[in-house]
């Protein structure tokens, strides 16, 4: 028998696959923290619309996942995902190591981590290949990420 946790990590990593961001969210706590090296530290309903800002943006699209492992409390996941970066139009093929925490059958902390260095010389060519180890161009890719999130969020409510 699989255990819950690892079935909860496979429905949302499956639900990704197929671009449904609403089954995702609902893989999530309420006060989900989630972080990653682009978008920084997210909380709640913002890191539920980073997922669905992501999927709809998502051009030429794909996601992998394995080595999926949990028990009650934790448990982690790789995965690799590969599309075209939007302002430049150039692939990215990102391997995310998924770190989680899970509270009451959901997801209480989703931690990804990556080389935003390799992200950022495929994304931005030679300009990330010169400048993206760099702080300065790390925290201008952090908050170029959060604008595009909170513009996302504003349009979205809106409607």
């Amino acid at each position: 028998m699989t255990h819950p946790n690892i079935e909860l990590i496979e429905r949302f990593y499956t639900a990704f696959q197929q671009r449904d961001a609403e089954t995702m969210a609902a893989c999530y706590a309420d006060d989900v923290v989630f972080s990653d090296p682009a978008f920084g530290e997210l909380h709640g309903e913002e890191a539920r619309d980073m997922w669905r800002m992501l999927v709809a943006r998502a051009q030429d699209f794909s996601l992998t996942f394995d080595g999926v492992e949990a028990d009650d409390r934790a448990g982690r996941a790789r995965w690799v995902a590969r599309y075209l970066f939007s302002q430049t139009g150039r692939p990215v093929v990102n391997r995310i190591e998924a770190r989680f925490v899970f509270r009451d059958g959901r997801i209480a902390e989703h931690r990804d981590s990556f080389d935003l260095w390799h992200w950022t010389r495929q994304a931005l060519g030679i300009k990330g290949t010169l400048l993206g180890w760099s702080p300065f161009v790390q925290r201008a890719i952090r908050s170029q990420a959060r604008k595009g999130l909170d513009l996302y969020r504003r349009r979205q409510r809106r409607t």
